[in-house]
This record gives C-alpha cells, sequence and structure tokens, in this order.
C-alpha cells in the first residue's frame, strides 16, 4: 500500500496532463522530452510522505495543507527548467493553467480519499493491542495521550507503573496507576499486556536494564521512551545512521530536500524583486549619495549560518559606518541618522541590498536577523541558547521581527524576547510560515512604529 501511495500522486498529475492534451487537442509526438521532463519533476516533487503512520494521525487539513506544499515546490521547480529549457513553450497557455488548477484539487481529492482507505483498512486487519508504562512522568502521559486521541494505533492505554505512590505522583483524570516496576512483569503475563512503553528517565540506565532483563520472561513489544523533554529541543526526531539508532536532539530543521525548496524559493523570490524594484534601488542610491558623503553602500560583519562571519550589505542611513569595537544600536532620534535614511529606515527600504546576499547563499529571505559581531559576542555569554539561532541562515526578515521585537535593544530582556522568536521559528519552521512572515513584513513596512 506505501508502494501504491508514493505512485499515485505522480500517476494523477500525469494523467490529468494527458487528458488535457487531449482535450485541447496538443500534439503528443512532438512533446515526448517534454513530457518526460515533467513526470520526472512529478515524480521527485509530489511524492507521497513516507511516514504512513503520522500521516494516517493527522487530521485532513494538515494533510491538504502537505500536497499544497509540494505542489508549489513542483511549480517552482518547473519555473526554473521553463526558464532554461522552455518546456512549455509548444503549449497552449490556457492549458498550463488548466493544469495549474486542476491537479492540485485532484491530488488533495486522491490523498484524502486514500488516507481515509487506508485508515478503514488498518482498523479492520488489526486488533486493538494493550499497551501499560513503565514510569509515569511529562514523557509518558504525553505518549499515552496522543495513543488515545489516535484509534488508527490501534493500541489501549491500560494504565503505569510507578514506583511512586499515586498521592506523591499528582495523577491526571483518568490515569489510573496499576502497581509499582516490580509488578509489572506478573501483571504483563496475567493481563495480556501486548506492548510496553518504558519511559524512565535517563539517568536510571541500570534501572532500564534490569527491567528489561526482567521482561524477558513475556511476550510482550518493548519500547524505549527516552526522556529527551529535559533538554532544550531544536527539531527533534529519531531516526538512524546505517542501521545505528539516533535520536536529534538539536537540529537545523532545513536539512535534506527542505534545505533545497527553501533555497529555490529565496532565488526565485530575491530574483524577481531584484528586477522589479530595480528603479527604485536605482533612485535610493541617488539620493543616498547626494544626501551625504559617504558611501552608497554600507557593508558591516555579521555572523551568519553556523556562526561563519559574513558581509552584510545595506543602503547607508547614517553618517558613519561603524564596523568594530563598541557599535551603539540606533535609537530613537538618533543623531547619526540622515534625513533620507529616517525614510528608508522607517519603510525597511535600508534592507534591499540585502536580496543580493539572499542571491549569494549568504542570507534567506527569511529567517533570525544577523546582528553585528560585537553585539554576538556580548549577547552569547549572556543569553542561554543565543548561538542556536544560526542554525539556519539569517533573514532579511524574521519572525521576531513580525511579533513587534524591532528596533533599539536597550535591555537584556528585549534581546531575551527577540532570541526566544528566533528559536521558535527554528522549532516550528515550515515553507508556509516562511510566507506568512513575508506577508506580515510587507503589512508592517507601513503600520510599525518601532522600525527608526
Amino acid at each position: 500500500m506505501t508502494a501504491v501511495q508514493s505512485v499515485v500522486p505522480w500517476a494523477i498529475a500525469m494523467l490529468v496532463w494527458l487528458g488535457l492534451m487531449q482535450l485541447y487537442g496538443v500534439p503528443t509526438y512532438p512533446d515526448r522530452v517534454n513530457i518526460l521532463v515533467v513526470a520526472v519533476l512529478c515524480l521527485v516533487l509530489i511524492e507521497a510522505p513516507r511516514d504512513v503512520t503520522m500521516q494516517l494521525a493527522s487530521a485532513s487539513l494538515p494533510a491538504a495543507t502537505g500536497v499544497i506544499a509540494r505542489w508549489l515546490l513542483l511549480l517552482t521547480g518547473m519555473f526554473i527548467v521553463q526558464l532554461f529549457g522552455g518546456i512549455l513553450d509548444d503549449f497552449p497557455r490556457r492549458f498550463a493553467w488548466t493544469w495549474v488548477l486542476v491537479t492540485p484539487v485532484a491530488l488533495i481529492g486522491a490523498s484524502l480519499l486514500m488516507q481515509a482507505l487506508m485508515r478503514r483498512l488498518l482498523m479492520r486487519a488489526s486488533g486493538q493491542r494493550q499497551a501499560v508504562f513503565a514510569g509515569y512522568n511529562e514523557t509518558s502521559l504525553m505518549l499515552a495521550n496522543r495513543i488515545r486521541e489516535n484509534p488508527v494505533m490501534c493500541l489501549a492505554v491500560d494504565g503505569f507503573f510507578d514506583d511512586r505512590s499515586a498521592d506523591r505522583l499528582q495523577l491526571d483524570t483518568g490515569t489510573e496507576l496499576k502497581g509499582s516496576l516490580t509488578d509489572l512483569v506478573s501483571y504483563v503475563n496475567s493481563h495480556r499486556i501486548d506492548v510496553i512503553f518504558i519511559a524512565l528517565p535517563i539517568r536510571h540506565v541500570r534501572r532500564v536494564m534490569t527491567l528489561l532483563d526482567e521482561l524477558r520472561d513475556t511476550t510482550a513489544s518493548i519500547y524505549y521512551v527516552p526522556d529527551i523533554f529535559v533538554f532544550d529541543l531544536i527539531q527533534a526526531r529519531a531516526g538512524d545512521i546505517r542501521g545505528m539508532p539516533v535520536v536529534a536532539l538539536c537540529e537545523t530543521p532545513l536539512y535534506g530536500y527542505r534545505g533545497v525548496s527553501k533555497r529555490i524559493t529565496d532565488v526565485v523570490l530575491a530574483s524577481g524583486l531584484l528586477l522589479g524594484l530595480l528603479p527604485l534601488l536605482l533612485v535610493i542610491a541617488l539620493l543616498v549619495k547626494l544626501s551625504s558623503p559617504g558611501p552608497v553602500i554600507f557593508k558591516q560583519r555579521r555572523y551568519g549560518l553556523d556562526g561563519r562571519e559574513i558581509g552584510v550589505y545595506k543602503f547607508r542611513s547614517m553618517t558613519v559606518t561603524e564596523d568594530s569595537g563598541d557599535i551603539p544600536q540606533a535609537s530613537r532620534g538618533d543623531a547619526r541618522i540622515t534625513p533620507i535614511g529616517k525614510v528608508l529606515r522607517r519603510l525597511s527600504l535600508d534592507e534591499l541590498p540585502q536580496l543580493f546576499n539572499v542571491l549569494q547563499g549568504r542570507m534567506s529571505l527569511v529567517g533570525p536577523r544577523p546582528h553585528a559581531v560585537a553585539h554576538n559576542e556580548i549577547y552569547r555569554k549572556l543569553i542561554k541558547g543565543y548561538m542556536l539561532r544560526h542554525k539556519v541562515l539569517p533573514g532579511i526578515t524574521g519572525l521576531a521581527q513580525v511579533s513587534g521585537c524591532r528596533g533599539e535593544t536597550a535591555r537584556l530582556e528585549e534581546m531575551e524576547a527577540r532570541v526566544r522568536y528566533d528559536l521558535d521559528y527554528l522549532r516550528h519552521w515550515t515553507p508556509m510560515l516562511d510566507f506568512k512572515i513575508l506577508l506580515l513584513t510587507v503589512i508592517k513596512m507601513f503600520r510599525d512604529d518601532q522600525a527608526y
């Protein structure tokens, strides 16, 4: 079924393509090479998610959103190929637009249909299994609640085992303590328990080993659930490296195809913006040059991906170009800001040259804003996890900026708030979050009184 699920999106996209060719009378033979290119792009970029369990356990809206995200990725890839190969030149414009609009509707319908079908087949094929937890804590309770909320897992939570008393544990309503850990083996054998989740803290590794040895006298399936929530997690996930299990506690959200899709989006949008805004860039450059002595473009050293030093471009908005030592942040009514610079900073137009940084691969359109090197060296010693914000490319705009954390950070608490938003961005990154931030950035350009 998984193989079918992987092929169906590709098959639907191609069937709609071929059907529209017949509908619009497009000749098949001369365009076989173009059809092959489209087929390969569809196969690579709109393949269904491989994690079938997570897909079945998710709601319909996230599933549909996933289809739309992969479809947008495909269209971006086709746009790039079209620029260099002209694969759509021989097709009527209405054919292309019809395919772009009709195919995602068909893909969403098929995705939801397969999801419902697989749920029904799974529920019929497997009886519900009884599960118990060794250890009562935040981790085991969270997993138990997720099992209860997702009947497709075919698991029923029978109860918990812990050496602490029920009064001490302060059990949640509906949660039952079956006994101590020493009672677990006999209970499993006498009550036909199918699955055991060992959720003891990492520091109790010896107790875990003893418990595993005792449970060899049962036929239950055993899973170890590490208590990783004691850490400040960034994109935590489990996986394996050539068969060796690993748990990622802190990882960039932009690994694999996610990073490729974000880079493609950055290049396409930055290129389009530069072309469209070229007259404005020239006018701003002339105004900066005429308004005060000094260079038009101000380049400052900042930290980029993985804490590597980069040069960031901006239109000069001050009478000084400081880049070392103690750099005072711009404040309201700052005498260093030029008259034209005040307007540029108010509308964030001084940031436009950073689009060239995006094309160079030093920055992204969306990400944590890069700080001056001097400021980084100060705050990395004062704020826990500060350097984790460098797990992704710095951005022209970011979640902190559209959430009100702009302007001067005169107090440590203000920078801490900015860093919290940056780390939340890393934890919850999706392509849709980037588009939301970009949209909010445009809105706030004309409504933000913290820009000066």
